[in-house]
């Protein structure tokens, strides 16, 4: 056989097309996707809440909104309602002016300063923002108060040296930008991408779980019926994620130690998380068999930036943000940075990508019960035998 024979053999053009067809894919979709960032940061919601009594405070929120990147910024919300908001990620900041802060200028107090809270149980990108904008923030306010006290002191040059240094510290402390963090999450770029990892380990899996469990429904046909392949192609799939699941979960808890008490909520979260994925990718293999394999790979590339553990919805161009909404990679993200790291429910997004599945299994469903074809069941000879037997007896 001559090399140009075997390259138009079925496994080398396959092996050719898959090349060139993951490598269009992989960088078609994420080089796109990741252009929003930082590209589409304006994107991100943020609240600025001016309790303040006296002028500073709203020369600096009339500032912030001015010059600070973001074109959606909440200013008539109160800051329980936006710390409430910032919890469940519907907002990206919060910056709090308290009440005394003029007041507490004025006296050159170092209690002067403004709360700017951030959630760290999120999208990566967007709390790493957020720490680089409150920083900045921070030293142009430091230089700002500083520099308005300096001139209330530099009105007296003959001062004793013990009052200067007092003046001194005075206007060093004038203002200190105060940020809270939320929901920390434990240093290690393993905490923040374990949750994507966890669903990541879940969906592959399951996407090669259900190229193998449906084949084995397609080359068992005639064997039983389609009914009860089918409950088969389930049952064997719960079966894997029920084992998979633990294993995973343990590698997890051996590398990153997530608390003790979360481990049977995540071990079901998981087996959740693979049925869902399982049904999920089994759609495309339904209809078209093995190739139904090349058209889930595009979508697991778009999910792994549509999942949001890097960056938010608001985020995303068009594409990525509509796939957020039926992926369920997306919702599975959602719920483990809840359950890891948050201080919310992670109830909504359980019961979201539970609705996936169930859609996704129905779809299956009716696949199975109007496209693929009744084929007469096969008796064995030795259910022939079985069976003459028992009419003999």
């Amino acid at each position: 056989m001559k090399f140009t024979a075997f390259l138009k053999t079925r496994g080398a053009t396959a092996a050719i097309f898959m090349g060139i067809f993951y490598a269009v894919a992989m960088l078609g979709i994420f080089l796109p996707g990741y252009t929003a960032i930082p590209g589409n940061v304006d994107k991100l919601p943020i609240a600025i809440i001016n309790d303040d009594a006296g002028k500073n405070g709203a020369m600096i929120a009339k500032n912030l909104q001015e010059n600070l990147p973001f074109k959606e910024i909440e200013t008539d919300i109160t800051n329980k309602q936006a710390l409430k908001d910032l919890e469940h990620n519907d907002l990206a900041l919060v910056v709090h002016i308290p009440k005394t802060f003029s007041e507490n200028i004025q006296k050159g107090e170092a209690s002067s300063s403004i709360d700017f809270t951030i959630n760290e149980a999120g999208a990566t990108v967007v709390s790493s923002t957020m720490n680089s904008v409150v920083t900045e923030i921070n030293s142009q306010l430091s230089t700002q108060f500083s520099q308005q006290t300096a001139q209330g002191v530099l009105m007296n040059f003959n001062v004793p040296e013990k009052q200067a240094a007092e003046l001194a510290e005075k206007i060093e402390k004038s203002y200190v930008g105060n940020v809270v963090t939320i929901n920390e999450i434990p240093d290690g770029m393993n905490h923040n991408m374990l949750p994507m990892f966890l669903t990541m380990a879940g969906y592959v899996g399951a996407m090669i779980g259900a190229m193998q469990l449906v084949g084995a429904f397609r080359s068992s046909r005639g064997k039983a019926s389609k009914t009860r392949l089918f409950a088969y192609v389930q049952m064997a799939a719960l079966l894997i994620a029920v084992v998979s699941s633990i294993i995973a979960v343990g590698v997890a808890y051996l590398i990153d130690k997530p608390s003790g008490d979360l481990f049977f909520g995540i071990v079901g979260q998981q087996i959740l998380n693979y049925m869902v994925c399982f049904n999920f990718t089994a759609i495309l293999i339904f209809l078209f068999g093995e190739g139904g394999m090349i058209l889930n790979l595009p979508i697991l590339l778009m999910q792994t930036i549509a999942n949001g553990a890097t960056i938010t919805r608001d985020m995303m161009h068009a594409p990525y943000e509509w796939m957020s909404h039926i992926s369920p990679m997306y919702y599975s993200v959602q719920a483990y940075f809840a359950n890891l790291f948050g201080s919310i429910s992670p109830s909504p997004y359980i019961w979201s990508m539970a609705a996936v599945g169930a859609v996704a299994m129905l779809i299956n469903m009716a696949i199975v019960a109007f496209l693929h074809k009744p084929m007469p069941v096969q008796v064995s000879e030795t259910e022939v035998e079985k069976k003459a037997a028992e009419i003999t007896a």
